[in-house]
């Protein structure tokens, strides 16, 4: 079986800074790969047996030229990395996102598709879908367990009654939630071993693909305004107080 985990790479949180004008400054900001996506790869590599594959898949912008980002992807467990990197998926939206992946992996080949549920930064869980989607192949989004069965993968995913338990035909897509597993922490000796693994880096033009019809465009993104504390401080708990907090609540809300 071959495996594919698609992870994005994204800005490390605590270093974004909020600019004087409610920007965002992502100028210091690190990269890193989205927390929802090691959910993704540890799956895909606790999924494999012996003579499976597994290939972690980003597309993106400049974040991809990050070395140790490289490593680190894997030395968690990945046979191999593969990146494509164009300026037009720099900050791109999920449609282009997920064109990009369905022309990277036509180019690699697979069997199963695995997706965290979001990324770290837009959380749009559209990705995964719209992947599947655009190349014909059945997708189960908030899966918390996979197995093989066969020819077929066995996915389950926790409804608010009852756990669903749905048989995939490969190739298929999942996109997983973070309750499937603990992503590992890489040991000294994966990451000493994770030089040596392959890691392919390609081009837009290397994976045939072609910018789709764009659906939606995004202008901004700000900071929500903030508010001044009101440092209204009610001491004490006798009835007449509480009833004065409880006054001070209702008129925040009226």
């Amino acid at each position: 079986m071959h495996i594919v985990t698609c992870f994005k790479v994204v800005p490390e949180e605590q270093d974004i800074v909020v600019t004087p004008d409610s920007k965002l400054n992502f100028d210091r900001a690190e990269a890193k790969i989205s927390q929802f996506d090691l959910n993704g790869i540890e799956a895909g590599v606790v999924l494999a047996a012996d003579g499976d594959t597994v290939t972690a898949l980003s597309v993106g912008g400049k974040y991809l030229e990050n070395t140790k980002l490289r490593k680190d992807v894997l030395s968690r467990g990945p046979s191999e990395l593969v990146l494509v990197k164009d300026a037009a998926f720099e900050g791109a939206l999920p449609d282009v996102t997920a064109s990009a992946i369905a022309a990277a992996v036509k180019t690699t080949g697979f069997d199963l598709l695995v997706f965290g549920e979001g990324s770290g930064d837009l959380y749009a869980q559209q990705v995964g879908l719209l992947t599947a989607g655009l190349l014909g192949i059945p997708c189960v989004n908030a899966v918390s367990k996979i197995e093989k069965a066969g020819d077929k993968v066995l996915v389950e995913r926790s409804l608010e009654n009852e756990v669903e338990v749905i048989e995939l035909p490969l190739p298929a897509a999942v996109c997983v939630t973070s309750d499937i597993n603990t992503p590992r922490i890489p040991t000294m000796k994966a990451i000493l071993g994770a030089g040596r693994k392959p890691t392919k880096a390609l081009g837009a033009a290397d994976v045939s693909w072609s910018a789709p019809a764009p659906v939606a465009e995004l202008e901004s993104v700000v900071v929500p305004p903030t508010k001044q504390r009101a440092h209204d401080v009610v001491e004490g708990d006798s009835p007449e107080v509480v009833a004065e907090f409880a006054q001070k609540i209702k008129g925040l809300f009226n």
